[in-house]
Parts: structure tokens; sequence; C-alpha cells
């Protein structure tokens, strides 16, 4: 009977043991739980017993790396939307300024002006041929019978009509900025001047 009764209290006592250690982990589920499926921002590893923590480990060692690689894939999607703002560049400040002031229409009188709204435009003025026409006047001298006339300016080609400026354009644009004769002589046809091809190798 001693050993039945003793047999009882053990049994009870294993039970509690049980019950309790069922409640602790229960509670340790529910942690994890939370921090699984809760507020990714804050960490919490609840306080248990070594042999209880191994069991868990892995899973809490898993949740770490994944709360880690959501917050790096994060970060770098914000970062890709912020890039593709677009961004205006200022003019800069070097470039001469041509002023077009803009009034409005059928101003009354008495109208105060209180201030301007300013717009800044980049424009561009093409390459303009036009020729230059150089007059040296001839003067006859009788008394020591020959004929004066002023110097040519020194000139890049004597021989040719292409002056330092349509030069130094052919030699840039072919040079500098890698355009093809062909896109050459479609430029200057555009302004009804017609140059070989021959004329423009040469040059």
């Amino acid at each position: 009977m001693k050993n039945k009764e003793k047999d009882i209290v053990f049994l009870e006592q294993k039970l509690k043991e049980i019950i309790a250690e069922r409640d602790e982990l229960k509670r340790q589920l529910a942690e994890l739980k939370r921090l699984i499926f809760g507020t990714k921002s804050e960490k919490y590893v609840p306080k248990v017993n070594d042999t209880q923590l191994s069991l868990f480990e892995e899973e809490i060692e898993r949740q770490d790396k994944e709360i880690e690689e959501y917050t790096i894939i994060y970060k770098r999607e914000k970062s890709k939307k912020q890039q593709q703002k677009p961004v205006r560049s200022q003019i800069p400040a070097h470039l001469p300024r041509v002023e077009e002031v803009i009034e409005p229409k059928n101003i009354e009188q008495g109208a105060v002006k209180i201030g301007e709204e300013i717009t800044e435009l980049l424009e561009i003025k093409p390459a303009k041929i036009f020729v230059r026409k150089i007059i040296r006047p001839k003067y006859s001298l009788p008394k020591q019978e020959k004929i004066i006339i002023a110097d040519l300016p020194s000139l890049p080609l004597p021989k040719a009509n292409a002056a330092a400026s349509l030069l130094a354009f052919i030699l840039i644009s072919k040079f500098i900025d890698h355009l093809p004769n062909y896109r050459l002589l479609q430029i200057f046809k555009r302004q009804d001047l017609i140059v070989s091809k021959s004329q423009l190798v040469a040059g």
C-alpha cells in the first residue's frame, strides 16, 4: 500500500513538472510567434534555460537572418526610387544671357510692378556661313608712275577661298566631333553652298 502511495506521489510530481515545462514551452512559442509575425524592428529573446534554448536556437538564428535580409532589401529599393527622381541641372553662369522681356497685354493705368518671374532656356545659334568681302582700293601715282594697293591680310591657305573660321569649323567637326564628310556636306548644302568631297578631304 505504501508503495502505491509513493508511486502516486511520484507520478503527481512528474505531472506537475510536465505541466510546468509545457507552460514554459507555450510561452516560448508565443514569443517566437510574436518575433516572426509581429513588428520586425523589435528583437526580443526570452530568458530560458540552456537545455530549453537548444530547442529553438536554430529557429531564432533563421529569423534573425530573415530580418537582416528584409532590412537590406528595403534600403536598396528606397535608394533606387530616390535615384529615379529627375533633377534639373543648373545652367552655367559663364554663358552669356540675352534678355527678353514679355510684358502682359492690356496693362491698366496705375499698375505697379511687384516682381518678375525669370525663366532661363538654353538656346543655340546654328553655324551660319557668310562671305567676307575684302576690298582693297588701288591708287595710281602719276608722278611715280606706279600703282599702290594695301597688302592682303595673312590667310591660312593663300590659294583657297576658305577663311580661318571655316577651316577651324571643318577641323573641329571632323577631328573633335567626329562628323563624317557627308554630314559636313549636308550642313553646307542646307545653306546653298556646294562643296565637293575632294575639296573637303583636301581641307
